[in-house]
C-alpha cells in the first residue's frame, strides 16, 4: 500500500515537474529558433553586402571601359583619315598605319567582349539579387500558420 502510494505521488510529482520543463524546452527551442532566424538574417544581408560591392566594381569597370572605348573611337578616326589621304599623316608609310588600324580593331573587339562578359556579370548579380528576395519572401509567407492563410496567400506562396 506504501509502495502504491508513494509510487502514485511519485508519478504526480514527476507530471507536474515535466509540465515546466516543457515550458523550458518550448522556451529553448523559441530562442534557438530566433536565433537561427537572425543569423540568417545577417548571412542575408552580407550577400547583398557582397552582392552590391560586386555591382559597384563592375560599374566602375564598366566607366572605365566606356572611356577607354572612346579614345580609341577618336584615335581610330584620326587614323581612318590618315589612311584616305584626308590628314597628313607625317612620316607614317601606309603599311605602319594598317598595321596600327588592325591593332586597334582587334583591340576594340576585345574591350567590346569584357563589357559584354561585365554585363553577364551584372545580369547574374541582379537575377541572385531577385531570387535572395523571393527566398525571403517565400519563408516570411511560410512561417504563417496555414490557418490563418486565404486562398490567396496560398496561391501567391505557390507562385513564390
Amino acid at each position: 500500500r506504501k509502495q502504491a502510494t508513494d509510487y502514485s505521488t511519485s508519478s504526480s510529482d514527476e507530471e507536474f515537474e515535466s509540465k515546466p520543463s516543457l515550458t523550458h524546452k518550448a522556451k529553448r527551442a523559441l530562442r534557438k529558433r530566433r536565433k537561427l532566424e537572425k543569423e540568417t538574417k545577417q548571412l542575408i544581408k552580407q550577400e547583398e553586402l557582397k552582392r552590391l560591392h560586386k555591382a559597384q566594381a563592375i560599374q566602375r569597370q564598366l566607366e572605365e571601359l566606356e572611356e577607354r572605348q572612346r579614345t580609341l573611337e577618336i584615335f581610330g578616326v584620326e587614323l581612318e583619315r590618315e589612311l584616305r589621304g584626308e590628314a597628313d599623316s607625317g612620316t607614317k608609310d601606309e603599311n605602319q598605319m594598317l598595321h596600327e588600324w588592325f591593332e586597334l580593331v582587334m583591340e576594340k573587339n576585345k574591350l567590346m567582349r569584357y563589357e559584354s562578359e561585365l554585363l553577364i556579370i551584372a545580369q547574374e548579380l541582379e537575377l541572385e539579387d531577385h531570387q535572395s528576395r523571393l527566398e525571403q519572401k517565400l519563408r516570411e509567407k511560410m512561417a504563417i500558420d496555414d490557418s490563418l492563410k486565404d486562398e490567396m496567400d496560398l496561391n501567391e506562396e505557390d507562385e513564390i
